[in-house]
C-alpha cells in the first residue's frame, strides 16, 4: 500500500513539474505586444457577410 502511495505522488510531482515547467518556460520578456485595433476606414463599405461554412 506505501508502495503504491508513493508511486502516486512521484506522478502528482511529475505533473506539477511538467505544468510548472509549460507555464514559465516561454518568452524572457513575457508575451509579444498586441496591436491596438484600429478604426474601420469610412470610405470603404463593409463586406456582406457570407454563407455560414
Amino acid at each position: 500500500m506505501g508502495l503504491i502511495l508513493l508511486e502516486a505522488l512521484l506522478a502528482l510531482i511529475v505533473l506539477v513539474a511538467i505544468v510548472w515547467w509549460t507555464m514559465f518556460s516561454g518568452r524572457k520578456r513575457g508575451e509579444l505586444p498586441v496591436a491596438p485595433p484600429q478604426a474601420p476606414d469610412p470610405d470603404v463599405p463593409p463586406k456582406a457577410p457570407g454563407p455560414p461554412h
